[in-house]
């Protein structure tokens, strides 16, 4: 049995330059569009899910201190951002600790930034928030979920829900 204990550590790269001194990121909630249906032979109501449309991302970058780096992530244009993490899980069949490797990738636009507090001997906690338009999440190299609403891409373990959409709009 392989029991998931978290994360050992992790970086975040734009432009190949290192975020260091990072105290966490929030990823990306990923909730999709949905519209009451409610109309004759329906007994009641119920949230009609729209298959791969989701609703805004957005992911929060939260730092020890006011860096340059940090500044330049409120620029207003795309910022790519990779997340290369270290998963680490016990593998009772074995005996031991493996470990795994896991990419989340983001591009996203500034939209939010509080540079913290000042305070003695303490971190800022400065914090980015960026608008996400694309997020895709990468397990021992192997792509399991791509969100792309601009380019109409939905894609869940090795399937994309939304191919047969782009193919009847002409995509």
């Amino acid at each position: 049995m392989k029991v998931d204990n978290g994360t050992l550590n992790f970086r975040v790269y734009e432009d190949a330059v290192v975020f260091y001194g990072m105290a966490e990121v929030a990823l990306p909630e990923v909730s999709l569009l949905a519209e009451e249906v409610k109309g004759g032979g329906i007994a009641g109501a119920f949230s009609g899910v729209f298959m791969g449309h989701t609703e805004a991302m957005s992911t929060t970058l939260n730092f020890r201190s006011v860096t340059a780096d940090v500044t330049r992530l409120m620029e207003p244009r795309n910022h790519q951002i990779q997340l290369l993490a270290s998963q680490q899980m016990w593998d009772s069949a074995a005996g031991e600790f493996k470990e795994v490797a896991v990419k989340h990738l983001l591009t996203g636009t500034p939209s939010k930034y509080n540079p913290g507090k000042l305070a003695p001997a303490s971190p800022t906690e400065t914090t980015v928030e960026l608008a996400v338009t694309y997020f895709a999440t990468f397990i021992d190299g192997v792509k399991k979920m791509e969100i792309d609403p601009i380019n109409c891409i939905f894609f869940m373990n090795g399937k994309d829900w939304l191919a047969q959409t782009r193919r009847n709009m002409g995509m």
